[in-house]
């Protein structure tokens, strides 16, 4: 028996580098002041749903909500083996909080269906509540198992997982469908495979294809996205006209969660250690850093 997967991953700002002059008056991220990566544990939960399929057949795809240049991202998962990708992208999607985010991607999901089993990272780093995939679990009417540490067995519609627990972990059986949050140690993501990136690295969105267009009189957006549809080139984007949503429910609009202040915190430590400018001194260092696995 085969199991298809989706799998929910977002791009996130670099928070290593976030401070207050990156935030905007409303409390959200200015993410075009920080690079942009693959949210770790997104990658992981994506990871974990490649793992099920190569064991038992299915479908794996991916979905991400975001402003159009998430479509980077979305090729970076097919590169690792993701079958589909879908980028929800819209204007009044902007500014969403853990609420109106979950409650779109309830209604994506609802939209894309034929699953068995939603996969999603514990948390994003750009937020650190870890909320949003138990809360796209309850408006689907889903059971969710959380901090999840690996999947061990798949029978039927019954699924075992063992779950991160406080001083240890935890076996649990779910029935499926449903939805599974994983932590970072749970899988180490495979590397693109070369094969995948020359298929997929021309994977456009039809806002891609539209700027192609608009670059070249003689291409016509309709042929064009023909083109990427018949090569399986092409990734579909819902908007609100694609989902059915309730507009107040989204963005800013839906998302009670206010942040009032960000503070730059500097830790400091009381206990530190002079290191000469010497061989000796810099031996020292090195046998301290790798005593404390900062390295080696």
């Amino acid at each position: 028996m085969s199991y298809n997967s989706l799998v929910l991953v977002k791009q996130v700002p670099d928070t290593a580098n976030i401070s207050g002059e990156v935030m905007k008056p409303d409390g959200t991220v200015n993410r075009g002041m920080l690079p942009a990566i693959f949210n770790p544990e997104d990658k992981v939960a994506l990871e974990m749903a490649l793992q099920v399929r190569d064991q038992y057949g299915g479908t794996v795809r991916v979905i991400t909500m975001g402003p159009p240049k998430a479509s980077e991202m979305l090729r970076e998962c097919l590169y690792m083996g993701a079958d589909e990708a879908y980028l929800i992208s819209d204007r009044k999607f902007a500014g969403a909080d853990t609420l109106a985010t979950s409650y779109v991607l309830a209604e994506a999901i609802k939209k894309i269906g034929d699953f068995d089993i939603v996969f999603a990272g514990r948390q994003a780093i750009d937020g650190d509540t870890a909320q949003v995939g138990p809360q796209t679990a309850e408006k689907l009417g889903l059971p969710q198992i959380t901090y999840a540490e690996q999947v061990q067995k798949i029978e039927g519609k019954k699924i075992t997982v063992k779950r991160k627990i406080d001083g240890g972990h935890e076996v649990v059986v779910g029935q499926l469908p449903l939805l599974i949050t994983a932590i970072k140690d749970a899988a180490t993501p495979r590397p693109f495979k070369a094969k995948r990136v020359m298929a997929y690295k021309n994977a456009r969105t039809l806002m891609e294809i539209e700027k192609m267009a608009e670059a070249n009189s003689l291409l016509y957006v309709d042929q064009l996205k023909e083109e990427y549809i018949s090569k399986k080139l092409f990734i579909p984007t819902l908007t609100t006209d694609d989902l059915d949503v309730e507009i107040e429910r989204c963005g800013l609009h839906g998302s009670p969660t206010k942040v009032h202040k960000v503070e730059s915190v500097i830790l400091g430590s009381s206990d530190h250690e002079k290191i000469e400018p010497t061989r000796e001194g810099l031996a020292h260092l090195i046998d301290k850093l790798m005593e404390d696995h900062t390295f080696g």
